[in-house]
């Protein structure tokens, strides 16, 4: 599963989809489960704190926003 992915050019059936990183019982069940975390994100800040957590195994953007599939997640993490 990728990193990054546009909504829906990935299989996700299996996952938790969630909107954001807020509920953290919920993601730290599915992962403990061994079912893949998605999460849903709009901007790079949300793609940041998505890819923060450990449990997140892809984040998803709009089909809309291919300009978020090209940003540099080093530089979005360390600066």
């Amino acid at each position: 599963m990728p990193e990054l992915a546009a909504e829906g050019t990935i299989d996700i059936d299996d996952a938790l989809v969630a909107d954001d990183v807020a509920d953290d019982a919920q993601l730290r069940a599915a992962f403990d489960a061994g079912r893949p975390v998605v999460v849903r994100a709009t901007s790079p800040d949300a793609i940041k704190a998505a890819l923060a957590r450990p449990e997140v195994a892809c984040v998803l953007v709009p089909a809309d926003r291919a300009d978020l599939l090209s940003l540099d997640l080093t530089e979005l993490t360390y600066g």
